[in-house]
């Protein structure tokens, strides 16, 4: 079974990977700034002069931070690389295009027409930018539902443009959009599948805390089949999904849908979910104690007692979570369940200890 394989070192390097990720794009973020406010000083003609101490060293790293996967650290993007009201009076026209070629390596230029992130997903508007919401949703439909599966995906590659140019369309047109989305999260070509998962990350850290409407649906979409996925591609994109949820949205609003699909469903699924949901508790407990107290407990009084190996040490690592937070508390609340609760939780908390 999958879930065997899946060691504490496995859990925890996943644990540290959704944490280094975090505070690699606040780093990122810092230095993009930094490096702006540098530029304003130094000033766009002396960068782009051309001259080694400035342009050979400062060039590259601009580009690398504006293509970055995050959007933080793009804020430099208007000042310095595409900013056709600055750059066009200080060089002839087709010198920055040359000046980047000279100095950026071949495989970091985005494409000449507009400087725009080599990726597989296209972040330009792919039309006009909609205004009429029906129209929008009429044409998406027509994208997401065609029967080419080349069509759904370039469905997709819209609206994650959309999300970056029309952000406000896509939150008007939340819940039809992302019933056609979560449609392509759950058909049968794997293909899709994927793509869809490897979109919505980028969905996610756009759109944040305004997909909290959708959440209930979209959870198990992508946890229904993907976590118990043996394509590990698919598996990889389902788990960072659910990482860019965590970072990047209000954890308030993933711990009722967590612990739900914790408590149903089974193998790989049950065992990364009760770890997420292990630390929702430790970040959440601080500022909403009742919550995790009313979501997390129930999942816990279900999980003890005999279990798998995986699932048992994932159920350690949440009783160790809540008795962190909640200390004498925790046997307390056990007190008013069945006595078979509190006899568990007793030799649970001696193998802990």
């Amino acid at each position: 079974m999958r879930g065997c394989t899946h060691t504490p070192q496995r859990r925890h390097k996943h644990t540290v990977s959704c944490a280094f990720q975090l505070e690699r794009r606040r780093v990122r973020k810092c230095a993009a700034q930094h490096l702006a406010d540098l530029l304003e000083r130094v000033g766009v003609a002396r960068l782009l002069s051309g001259g080694k101490d400035v342009t050979d060293r400062i060039l590259p790293a601009v580009v690398k931070l504006a293509l970055d996967s995050s959007p933080e650290p793009r804020h430099v993007e208007p000042r310095v690389l595409w900013p056709p009201d600055v750059a066009v009076p200080v060089l002839p026209t087709g010198t920055f295009d040359s000046l980047l070629e000279k100095t950026i390596p071949t495989k970091d230029l985005p494409p000449p027409a507009r400087r725009e992130p080599n990726s597989k997903y296209s972040s330009k508007p792919q039309g006009p930018i909609m205004e009429d919401k029906a129209e929008y949703i009429r044409q998406l439909t027509a994208l997401l539902e065609s029967k080419d599966f080349r069509e759904r995906i370039k469905g997709l590659d819209q609206l994650v443009a959309d999300c970056q140019h029309n952000p406000s369309m896509v939150i008007r047109s939340l819940f039809p959009v992302f019933d056609l989305f979560r449609d392509r999260l759950l058909e049968s070509n794997r293909k899709v599948n994927l793509y869809a998962l490897e979109a919505l990350q980028g969905m996610v850290r756009l759109l944040k805390d305004n997909l909290s409407g959708v959440l209930n649906h979209l959870v198990p979409a992508i946890v229904d089949n993907h976590l118990n996925s043996k394509n590990r591609a698919v598996y990889s994109a389902a788990t960072g999904a659910l990482c860019e949820l965590v970072l990047n949205l209000d954890n308030s609003l993933l711990l009722e849908p967590f612990c739900f699909k914790a408590r149903v469903l089974s193998g790989q699924a049950k065992v990364d979910l009760i770890e997420k949901v292990a630390e929702l508790v430790t970040e959440l407990y601080p500022r909403r104690p009742q919550l995790v107290e009313q979501k997390a407990l129930p999942l816990l009084w279900g999980l003890l007692g005999p279990s798998s190996g995986s699932v048992h040490r994932a159920t350690t690592s949440l009783c160790r979570a809540l008795h962190h937070q909640m200390g004498p508390g925790l046997r307390q609340s056990a007190g008013s369940q069945p006595p078979s609760v509190g006899r568990d939780l007793n030799q649970l908390l001696r193998t802990m200890s």
